[in-house]
């Protein structure tokens, strides 16, 4: 299928069950969860307010901050990972996305009508959405989208890049380095870098690879469809790194270009 903007990466008819994603843990799960577990999020952040042209907050590098992410995306709103404490002043700025922890800490000063999400435990503060339980719940299914290319999907505060951005970026990342069916490509930088993420999460989505996380978010963002255990560190045949890795192939984040 074309693949014109990144909601198509989650579409219908690309679900089955090859493996997508591996958590830190080992854990694997599959395209037809990574596709439905995303719908949902973003069925929920609608909640939330998300909506095109909003941006999203999103803490952690786990299976939760993934979700968010492509919930986000769905949405049309732009995610920006790991945000400043001090977001008063961002008019645009509209739902906090984090552990409980962090979102009931008091650290983040968010502008006025903002959400806060928090994932892992229970929230206290009747004011927080909590993320877990809204998965479980929520419509296992999503309208259909038709997504201007020059949507804004994600910012690192300092530069802003579109679903045509990316996704440009990303197919040059897959026919530079030969990405392939099955190919697990591991992150090792954060994904506050637009580029880390068009590496690590979107090039091999677009080559039907599996995505490989390092990072963590707390609690198991869902039990289905996932197995396995693995120790030791994560290994793959590419790792999304601007250090040089002698073992496996290296994917330079500093060389993606928008």
């Amino acid at each position: 299928m074309t693949v014109a903007t990144v909601d198509d990466l989650l579409a219908r008819e690309r679900r089955d069950d090859r493996t997508a994603l591996i958590d830190a843990t080992g854990r694997s799960f599959d395209v037809h969860w990574l596709c439905t577990t995303s719908w949902k999020a973003g069925n929920f952040l609608r909640h939330a307010g998300v909506r095109e042209g909003v941006t999203v907050g999103v803490v952690g590098e786990g299976p939760l901050a993934l979700l968010a992410f492509l919930g986000t995306t769905l949405l049309e709103g732009r995610t920006r990972f790991d945000p400043p404490a001090d977001l008063a002043g961002d008019d645009e700025f509209r739902a906090l996305v984090a552990p409980v922890e962090d979102i009931e800490s008091g650290r983040y000063d968010l502008p006025r009508g903002a959400q806060r999400v928090g994932y892992g435990d229970s929230p206290d503060e009747p004011g927080v959405h909590h993320f877990d339980a809204g998965l479980w719940s929520e419509n296992p299914s999503f309208p259909p989208l038709s997504i201007d290319p020059d949507t804004e999907i994600l910012t690192d505060g300092d530069r802003t890049v579109s679903h045509g951005d990316v996704l440009e970026a990303a197919r040059a990342v897959v026919d530079e380095v030969g990405l392939e069916t099955g190919d697990r490509v591991v992150i090792r930088e954060s994904l506050t870098d637009p580029r880390v993420v068009t590496a690590g999460v979107i090039a091999p989505l677009l080559a039907d690879g599996v995505v490989v996380l390092t990072g963590t978010d707390g609690p198991s963002a869902g039990s289905a469809s996932c197995s396995g255990d693995v120790e030791g560190e994560p290994r793959g045949e590419y790792v999304v790194s601007s250090a040089t890795d002698t073992q496996t192939g290296s994917i330079d984040p500093v060389e993606v270009s928008f």
